[in-house]
């Protein structure tokens, strides 16, 4: 499986996502085929991944541990794609070589490869395979491989299993601003990494870097008055913002030359982000190994020697100083 399928690259030079395939719902009320209850569902997840990650970020803070099973994949990515192996066989210095024989440590379905689960729900898929991935442990199917569904759905389907009831990061008194901001945040900085970083021509690439710099400051400038995106809570949009953040200064700055200036140039946007990653939870979600491993080996076209970079030094304890 390619890094990035030939469909997502214009003959312009630019960089355009694939749809999810998969957009089925679970519901807490029988309105789906997909009744929401615990220890069915699956989650099959990279922590390199900005948008699996968000995922995670939920399952956890919504304190659904217990109620929805996760997997995490290799952070090296291949031809055949997103593989169950052991993660410290990839790790700079050891040899690449005859991975396709290392014992799969899925333990859901014995999957050696992610791809079976896309091609066990449709045989004739031919796409690109992602993450997140929710698997039906009943049906045998992916039940959603969009993060922008699994979230809500963890966030209101699942309430029933969560710990913490009270946890709402989808509040209904901001739910057309909210959902203003979030479809900004995708277009101009979540997505806006890659479309800087996967663009074959240089005018694609000024213009998707000036785009995401000009949304970063926009941020910026938000977050000077407010704590977080809305005020004093954390919504969705924070989580969203957050992921890419965390690894903006660690492989987005350097491996997709978005390298105007640093989230650490931005007082308030750094503090935003150390403040997020501080909060009870979130810094087991997060693994810099990964994610540098994944970018820095995965892009081959990007980076042909694979060589991991040994910086840059983040400390991400450091005081958020916060408003």
């Amino acid at each position: 499986m390619p890094a990035h399928a030939p469909s997502e690259q214009t003959a312009t030079g630019e960089f355009q996502r694939q749809e999810d395939a998969f957009r089925d719902w679970i519901s807490s009320d029988g309105s789906t085929p997909y009744p929401a209850a615990a220890g069915r569902y699956h989650l099959y997840v990279s922590l390199a991944c900005p948008w699996a990650s968000r995922t995670v970020i939920f399952r956890k803070l919504q304190s659904l541990v217990q109620a929805v099973g996760m997997t995490v994949v290799d952070p090296f990515r291949d031809e055949n794609g997103w593989a169950f192996r052991d993660p410290d066989r990839t790790k700079p210095g050891n040899p690449l070589t005859n991975l396709e024989d290392f014992e799969s440590t899925d333990p859901i379905n014995n999957f050696r490869y992610l791809s079976e689960a896309y091609l066990a729900t449709d045989s004739g898929f031919n796409g690109r395979v992602t993450v997140p991935v929710l698997w039906d442990r009943e049906t045998k199917r992916i039940v959603n491989n969009c993060e922008d569904d699994i979230c809500p759905m963890f966030n209101s389907a699942f309430n029933q299993f969560a710990a913490n009831k009270s946890v709402d990061f989808f509040p209904k008194d901001i739910e057309a601003e909210h959902a203003k901001l979030s479809g900004f945040l995708y277009e101009n900085i979540n997505n806006g990494v890659y479309r800087a970083g996967f663009a074959t021509r240089q005018k694609p690439y000024e213009r998707a870097c000036q785009r995401l710099f000009n949304a970063l400051d926009e941020m910026e400038k938000r977050l000077a008055t407010s704590r977080y995106l809305f005020g004093n809570r954390i919504v969705e949009a924070d989580w969203r913002l957050f992921c890419t953040l965390i690894r903006f200064d660690v492989v987005y700055h350097g491996h997709f030359k978005c390298n105007l200036r640093r989230i650490a140039d931005y007082p308030n946007l750094h503090g935003y982000m150390l403040d997020l990653y501080q909060q009870p939870g979130v810094a087991e979600t997060v693994n810099i190994d990964h994610i540098k491993r994944h970018y820095y080996m995965t892009h081959e076209e990007i980076n042909p020697t694979r060589i991991v970079p040994l910086g840059p030094i983040i400390d991400l304890n450091a005081s958020p100083n916060r408003l």
